[in-house]
């Protein structure tokens, strides 16, 4: 038997370890450069699930004629959003009713969108920038406007119209007429009290909390002249004036009886530019005075008793809920790809 000589084996011994050893060493830090690129590739994939979550309309852009400056502004349609909240409510309101706002406002240009009114526009505009449609005033408007309370106020509303972002009122599938005013006599309207159709949402509802609105009462005097002029009545030679025959369902003046001529509540409103049709009136001298209860038309949302609502701890769902009966709040996307389907 042949003998291996003592170093020789040793030798042999200390040539492997040199080559298994660097290659040990290299195996951990192989494999963090792999474990490195599929932690990246991760992060990839989580961001891009991230953002599919985020409902994203299709591109909308509202073109709004400025009566004032006699132009088009044609803007997106979020942003339209914002300034008609910020010019329809004022910023110092509670967060959901700025949102209930913003829902009402957005609820309006939708259904503008697909089924435009009768309102004559100029070529290219969707709505007018006043109460004809919605009042509107860009951000530069706006700056101005509030001037070092730009900041907040602009912060605020712009939070509402995107915690609500996409979201319209819908009865039967479509959009509704979410009409609004300023502040009621207590109770909201029933729409056929003002427009000629009834409409099963627009219904009238207890609104408790408009009678702390700096708005609830107004006055106006005019000289029997003047009333009986606009009117197209005659008084009676006493000291009368005529005799409520006919209440709304709000509570609200329906019809007046002047020395034989019937006259409705919101003819009256109308022709003498009146706040309300919740009136009361007496003649003094040669002058009649005019109390109303109330501020707007009366139908729809009562901006201040929405407000009223959102200082109770109510959300702008329930707000919306109270107003509007019988609606359901649902995403416009579907809805606005037909409209762009149309184009």
């Amino acid at each position: 038997m042949t003998k291996f000589k003592p170093f020789i084996v040793l030798a042999a011994l200390l040539f492997a370890i040199t080559l298994i050893v660097p290659a040990l060493l290299v195996i951990p830090f192989t494999e963090g450069k792999v474990s490195g690129k599929l932690g990246e590739e991760l992060k990839t994939e989580t961001k891009t699930e991230t953002a599919a979550e985020i409902p994203q309309g299709p591109a909308i852009e509202v073109g709004v004629y400025r009566l004032a400056q006699k132009k088009l502004e044609t803007v997106p349609l979020e942003e339209y959003i914002v300034g008609v909240v910020a010019s329809e409510m004022p910023a110092e309101f509670e967060e959901e009713a700025l949102k209930a706002q913003a829902l009402a406002a957005r609820t309006f240009i939708v259904k503008q969108l697909m089924n435009r009114d009768s309102v004559e526009l100029p070529e290219g505009a969707l709505v007018y920038d006043t109460v004809t449609h919605q009042v509107y005033k860009n951000d530069e408007e706006l700056r101005q406007q509030w001037k070092q309370d730009y900041k907040w106020k602009i912060e605020k509303v712009r939070e509402a119209v995107t915690e609500t972002q996409g979201q319209i009122l819908t009865f039967d599938g479509s959009p509704i007429t979410a009409s609004f005013f300023s502040t009621s006599n207590g109770f909201t309207e029933n729409s056929e009290a003002i427009w000629p159709n009834s409409v099963p949402y627009l219904k009238s509802v207890e609104s408790k909390w408009d009678l702390q609105s700096p708005k609830f009462n107004g006055r106006e005097v005019f000289t029997v002249q003047d009333f009986e002029r606009k009117l197209g009545v005659k008084l009676p030679n006493d000291s009368t004036i005529g005799n409520v025959t006919e209440r709304t369902a709000g509570q609200r003046v329906s019809k007046v009886d002047i020395n034989g001529k019937v006259v409705s509540g919101k003819d009256i409103r109308e022709k003498l530019g009146l706040k309300s049709t919740d009136f009361t009136w007496e003649r003094k001298g040669d002058n009649i005075i005019i109390n109303t209860q109330g501020y707007g038309h009366g139908v729809g949302m009562s901006q201040y008793g929405a407000n009223g609502m959102a200082a109770e701890g109510k959300n702008y769902k329930e707000i919306v809920a109270h107003y509007y009966k019988g609606v359901e709040i649902a995403a416009s996307d579907q809805l606005l790809t037909k409209v762009t389907a149309k184009k």
